[in-house]
């Protein structure tokens, strides 16, 4: 987490006067799918307009607006692409707050074009008005010179800078007010801008009133990044953006008391996203002109979250900064709401709405659909790649990316190879090809050579010093030695390796001294899949005071956030994981028994059923020599006996042979419906040559990997709802859905078929937060 010196980043994005000829050239070709979007929306080819403007429109209203937000919002996604970061606050000027609202998620790209076209098209019909910019008089000034000289026709329209006031009315007004202002003491220009209309002002009612009916449709999104409206100067609130932007077009620009806002908050950066630098100039000006503006806490732009935390005491007082930007996610009618749970920082980081993850389920479960469903939600989700070939993740990844073309946020599961270190390092090739940005780390017991490259890749300082590191890794551990691991810079004698096969730079390597392994931890307590059964309460002080020493011994800058997994199905439990100091949620189990779970409806029916009681500890297939466990469901399914048996098996016998002939007979016929001798044959085509080799000379070893099969062979079954080998499916699975079952009895989502993972984060999130309001209710009432 920055610390409280930091400073913020301010995204400012420009609006019309700032399209120029040849804007966006490079930008068309990088984001493909979006300029053929543009180009169905508007009917026309954006990137000819920008680039070679053939009949001269690029100046018109109803062209330059919707050129310009293109240009502004790809710029944006290529700026975020580049550093891996989104910034603190937003803003844009008249049509650039369109581009603000896209980047806090509002609503999507096209969605966002479609507004902005519609909006220029209007504001192209009024005609006959004008707008000059006067400059070296302050606002009082224009005013006293407006009232004084009988020019109440004329309205404020942008107040830019303190000295720098735009006005508009009619265009013969405009002209004949020139020659009055140029007499006013003080003043050092009055410029007549080329505009057709009196833009922000009385005079663009009708346009008003036909985008009022035409916006009244559109649903907007929850923001997820603080925007600041022209219209008030403060904060959107997420149940004023449509009356916002209607306001705007008849109401004025109030730029410098935005930025003075912004200023308030703490030591503010600003970058100008887009064509020109316009904007950059004016938070010059501005900074040097006016004093930031402190807003007080009665300030009703200023959520009650404010008030109850420092009347109440709730959670530890924050420097002004950080309480300010955590105000003003929350609505206005709770303490607490689903998007001020969690860290700031995490939600930040990884551009979410909720500090709310899906987790990477085995074999895909954790599927394409389920993780652009939660992206397009303002989510994420973590695509789940184990036992997947490499083939299929690398297509699975570009069909992410092609789905989430907007920015939208993604993840893959990377799960740990110990037989197969090479496929583990050639995934995160993978990763690496396709800029794969967020990846979750399952099941690592320490860390590996692939880890510590994909880490390095692409790590530099910034122009202020700062490491930048652009690939964020999230592991999943259940061990305090484990999170230690990744709480400590990348093993030297890997960097060193790495270093020497010209994997890594001479500069990567030495910053990789300067970071730890991991952005973020997850604790997993009992859970589906590899787990070791910890208890959450216990986990997870733990791990927050070890997270804490191992910052304070490596003096790292950025806080390793700590996230909880395992257990949660519930609102219940969500609000647990919360209170005990969770920066995020991750959930698993749960997402399996939806629509979008890629897994057969014969499984998602008996998921459907199951109670809380109703699993059991098995061998995890890819760790069956180390004993390692995972979690299956055991309700109506003969696996979990079977898996335990064959383990049992293997720790008693040093081979087939040894085992009497009465088992042998049993396990071919009844759990692998085949002989030792054919399934051997069929992990002679799975594993590499040195694995059969080693197998060959070592009988121990050929028994594990014929078992071993057993466990692959059981998790097709289940994935493709065989219904002859019912009894064999293993389906992992934690007791959360069992508790998630019950939440939701008798109601719609008792039936898997109604289930959809957006929906289901939503609900809990949602629902956290009313009981944690309640439970907060309840004992200040005990304390009275």
């Amino acid at each position: 987490m920055k610390g409280d010196n930091k400073r913020m980043v301010t995204y400012v994005f420009p609006g019309q006067g700032s399209q120029t000829k040849g804007m966006g050239d490079g930008l068309f070709d990088e984001f493909e799918e979006l300029t053929l979007q543009a180009d169905g929306v508007l009917g026309y080819s954006i990137k000819e307009l920008c680039l070679e403007d053939p009949n001269q429109t690029i100046g018109m209203t109803q062209y330059t607006q919707p050129a310009l937000y293109v240009v502004n919002a790809l710029s944006y996604l290529q700026k975020v692409n580049n550093i891996g970061e989104k910034p603190d606050f937003v803003a844009g000027h008249s049509l650039g707050e369109y581009n603000a609202l896209f980047a806090a998620g509002a609503f999507d790209f096209a969605t966002g074009l479609k507004l902005v076209q519609k909006r220029g098209e209007l504001m192209s019909h009024a005609i006959g008005g004008g707008m000059a910019a006067v400059i070296g008089l302050t606002a009082e000034q224009v005013a006293d010179a407006l009232i004084s000289n009988g020019l109440e026709n004329i309205d404020i329209a942008n107040y830019n800078s303190p000295t720098q006031i735009v006005i508009s009315g009619r265009r013969t007004d405009i002209e004949n007010a020139q020659p009055i202002f140029e007499r006013v003491k003080g003043v050092k220009m009055y410029v007549i801008l080329k505009t057709s209309g009196a833009f922000h002002s009385r005079y663009m009612e009708q346009s008003r009133k036909e985008y009022e009916g035409f916006i009244s449709n559109i649903q907007f999104s929850e923001l997820m990044i603080p925007v600041i409206s022209n219209f008030t100067a403060r904060p959107y609130k997420q149940s004023e953006i449509r009356q916002n932007l209607i306001q705007q077009i008849t109401h004025p620009v109030k730029w410098t008391e935005s930025i003075r806002y912004l200023m308030g908050l703490g030591e503010m950066e600003f970058e100008e996203i887009g064509p020109g630098k316009v904007l950059s100039g004016l938070a010059r000006r501005i900074k040097n002109e006016a004093e930031p503006l402190i807003v007080s806490q009665d300030d009703q732009s200023i959520d009650p979250l404010v008030k109850a935390v420092e009347e109440h005491n709730v959670v530890p007082i924050k420097s002004h900064k950080t309480v300010a930007k955590e105000a003003i996610r929350a609505e206005q009618n709770l303490m607490l709401s689903a998007s001020s749970l969690g860290s700031l920082e995490f939600k930040k980081d990884y551009g979410l709405k909720y500090a709310y993850l899906t987790g990477g389920m085995y074999r895909g479960v954790a599927s394409i659909d389920m993780v652009v469903k939660m992206g397009k939600a303002g989510m994420m989700g973590y695509l789940g790649t184990g036992g997947l070939q490499l083939s299929d993740i690398e297509q699975a990844i570009e069909s992410i990316q092609h789905e989430l073309s907007a920015g939208e946020s993604y993840g893959i599961n990377l799960l740990h190879n110990p037989n197969n270190p090479e496929k583990e390092e050639r995934t995160v090739d993978i990763f690496l090809k396709h800029g794969v940005k967020k990846i979750e780390a399952a099941a690592f017991l320490n860390v590996t050579p692939a880890l510590v490259k994909y880490r390095a890749k692409g790590l530099k300082r910034n122009l202020q010093g700062e490491i930048f590191v652009p690939q964020k890794i999230m592991v999943k551990v259940s061990r305090p030695e484990v999170a230690a691991e990744f709480l400590t810079p990348a093993p030297e004698r890997i960097v060193s390796k790495l270093l020497e096969d010209n994997k890594i730079t001479q500069e990567e390597a030495e910053l990789l001294k300067k970071i730890p392994m991991a952005d973020y931890i997850c604790v997993e307590a009992d859970s589906g899949g590899h787990t070791d059964g910890g208890v959450a309460y216990t986990l997870m002080p733990a791990m927050i005071k070890l997270r804490d020493e191992m910052m304070k011994k490596h003096q790292y800058i950025k806080k390793v956030g700590i996230g909880a997994a395992g257990g949660i199905g519930t609102p219940a439990a969500a609000a647990a994981a919360f209170i005990l100091g969770a920066d995020f949620i991750l959930t698993g189990s749960i997402n399996q028994c939806t629509v979008e779970a890629a897994t057969s409806d014969n499984v998602k029916n008996l998921l459907q059923q199951m109670n809380v009681q109703d699993t059991e500890y098995v061998p995890a297939g890819d760790m069956f020599e180390i004993g390692a466990k995972v979690q299956v469901l055991k309700k109506g399914l003969f696996f979990p006996g079977r898996a335990n048996k064959l383990y049992e098996l293997y720790r008693k016998y040093n081979s087939l042979d040894e085992i009497d002939e009465k088992t042998k007979i049993q396990i071919q016929e009844k759990y692998f419906n085949r002989s030792f001798k054919e399934v051997y044959e069929d992990v002679k085509k799975f594993y590499p040559p040195q694995e059969i080799e080693k197998a060959e000379r070592n009988p121990k070893h050929k028994m594990a990997l014929i078992f071993r099969w057993y466990f692959g062979y059981s998790s097709q079954l289940a994935l493709k709802g065989d219904e002859k080998g019912k009894v064999d499916y293993q389906i992992h699975c934690g007791p959360a859905l069992g508790a998630f079952n019950q939440w939701i009895k008798e109601t719609p989502l008792e039936n898997w078929q109604n289930r959809h993972v957006d929906e289901i984060a939503e609900k809990i999130m949602a629902e956290a937060a009313v009981l944690l309001n309640q439970r907060y209710n309840t004992l200040m009432k005990n304390c009275i």
